[in-house]
Order: C-alpha cells, then sequence, then structure tokens
C-alpha cells in the first residue's frame, strides 16, 4: 500500500467519476495497484484554466480490467471515502512545489510532475492534505441546532485525526465530513438557494441554507460538489419529500402529489430552472439527478 496522486480534468477523455472511479490505461497498472487500500489525492494540471490544483482525497478500494474497454483498467474508490478539499491547494507553495518529491536532484521540477499517476510520500500527503483542510474561516451552519460544537468532544473538533497504525492512516468523522461539504457546496452555489434564488445572511452572518445531498449519504451519496445542491429551509424539505426534483437541465420539476403547487410555483425563481455554480464540475450530476428522481420524486 502507499499514497498516491491521480491526476483528473473535468474534460478529460477518460472515462472518470472521481468519487467512484478512475479509468487508466495499462502503462500505471503497477502504480494504481500500490494504491489499493490506500489514499490518493487528486491533482488538476496547471495548464486547466481556473485550475483547482490538488482538490480531493479518496481511497483505492481495488482495480479490475476495463469491462467496456480493451488495454484500460478501473480504479474502483470506496464508496464514502471521497472528500472535496474545503480548500484547494496550489502546485506552488510560498517555497516551491508543496508536492516536493516531483524536485530533482538539482532542486527542479522533474519529468514526474507530467505523470497522470505517481506515488507521493507520506509528508507531501500530509502537507497537501493539511491545507486541503484548513478552517481559517469555515462556514457556519444555518442555526445553532444543526451543528452544536459545544456538544462535540475535543477529540472530535480537530480538524482531523491521524492514527499511527503499520503506516500513516486517515480518519475523516461524519461530522467533520458534513462540515466540509456544507463549505464547499455553499461556496459553489455563493450561499444562495438553487431553487428560489434567495441569498439570506441571518444577523449572526449565517447562510440561510443547507448543502443538501442530492443522493443522500444513507444511499451511498457521495461528498462531492455535483453530488450537493444549496436549498433554504422549505426547499430542502420538498426536495427530500420529493415535491420537487431537477431535470437533468436543471428544470425544476413539480409533483403532481403537490397539495398546493401554485403555491410551490410562486417560490421558484422566475427562471423556473435551478441556479447553478459557475463552474461546470460543480453543476449537479445528472447520475445523481436520474437518482432522485427514481428513487425521490413523486411523480
Amino acid at each position: 500500500m502507499g499514497f498516491g496522486v491521480f491526476i483528473h480534468r473535468s474534460d478529460s477523455i477518460y472515462d472518470d467519476s472521481p468519487a467512484e472511479r478512475y479509468q487508466f490505461p495499462s502503462q500505471y497498472l503497477g502504480r494504481v495497484e500500490d494504491c489499493v487500500g490506500d489514499w490518493i489525492i487528486y491533482y488538476e494540471p496547471r495548464k486547466v484554466a481556473e485550475t483547482r490544483g490538488y482538490f480531493a482525497i479518496a481511497r483505492v478500494q481495488q482495480v479490475i480490467p476495463d469491462p467496456g474497454t480493451s488495454g484500460m483498467y478501473l480504479a474502483l474508490i470506496e464508496p464514502g471515502s471521497y472528500l472535496d478539499f474545503a480548500n484547494s491547494v496550489s502546485f506552488n507553495g510560498p517555497t516551491g512545489p508543496v508536492e516536493r518529491g516531483v524536485l530533482n536532484e538539482q532542486g527542479r521540477i522533474s519529468g514526474r510532475a507530467q505523470s497522470a499517476v505517481r506515488p507521493i510520500s507520506s509528508e507531501d500527503f500530509n502537507r497537501i492534505f493539511e491545507l486541503g483542510f484548513a478552517e481559517s474561516a469555515p462556514l457556519l451552519p444555518r442555526v445553532d441546532a444543526d451543528v452544536r460544537l459545544s456538544q462535540i468532544d475535543e477529540k472530535e473538533q480537530a480538524p482531523f485525526t491521524f492514527e499511527q497504525r503499520d503506516r500513516v492512516s486517515l480518519t475523516v468523522s461524519r461530522v467533520l465530513r458534513d462540515r466540509v461539504f456544507r463549505r464547499i457546496v455553499l461556496r459553489a452555489y455563493d450561499e444562495r438557494c438553487a431553487i428560489t434564488g434567495l441569498k439570506l445572511i441571518n444577523g449572526m452572518g449565517r447562510a440561510e441554507v443547507a448543502a443538501a445531498h442530492i443522493r443522500p449519504v444513507e444511499a451511498n451519496g457521495p461528498d462531492i460538489v455535483s453530488n450537493g445542491i444549496a436549498l433554504s429551509g422549505t426547499a430542502h424539505w420538498m426536495f427530500d419529500r420529493g415535491l420537487i426534483s431537477l431535470a437533468d437541465d436543471l428544470k425544476i420539476l413539480i409533483s403532481r402529489q403537490t397539495n398546493d403547487p401554485e403555491g410551490v410555483r410562486s417560490v421558484v425563481n422566475k427562471t423556473g430552472r435551478a441556479l447553478e455554480p459557475s463552474r461546470p464540475s460543480d453543476r449537479p450530476h445528472p447520475h445523481f439527478l436520474n437518482w432522485h428522481r427514481e428513487h425521490c420524486f413523486k411523480q
């Protein structure tokens, strides 16, 4: 086992779904197999416009031949392990590359940095991880009852916990995952409800929206921005109970079982479509929207 870096870009020609699978050619098979059972960091290249740099972690569960493409393989991601960084991490830090393993003996960036799959040292992994999850300005919960931080013990309040076994392994609590998920989803939607279009901030500086999973965690929904949407209280309630849903083009669907359809239409933003993030990769993915329509929406 060993830590790794997987290069991924949203416009990739490969059949990637970062929270579920990573497709790669046979030349990287040995390197990917070395990561099975351990954690990898996703990285978006610098040549991508508005690159996210190092942007997420995930755990590789197993590697299988791609059943649909000859000569290709799939690294299957352990369900529930994927998590976007709270802060994207740039390739270069104040003193040079944060992934110091890409430097050669002369201290220059080597060809290793261009490799789509590469091993990474525990020191580099920890450095990038800590930068990615630093909580200098965390988004506060919508109401005090959402997360009562005073009731979380000190161990849970620590941003993340490392345990030393045969190697460094990572443990992330559900409480902390929820905090990070809220932060990245609300940032993607500018703290504005995607259904109503309203951006309301209360007197304590809290955004009156929640970060809702499109496919719930209980149904193996991942903590990825494209499985999230910012919703105000009423919209969240209707979405969870299947009274509203979204088409793949983000048209807002209203269930015929709604007892007050005109009332629902009156709170929907004038476009009739959900607001979407500026970054295409943050947009609700059709895969998750289809799940919601099939399993939640009361058609």
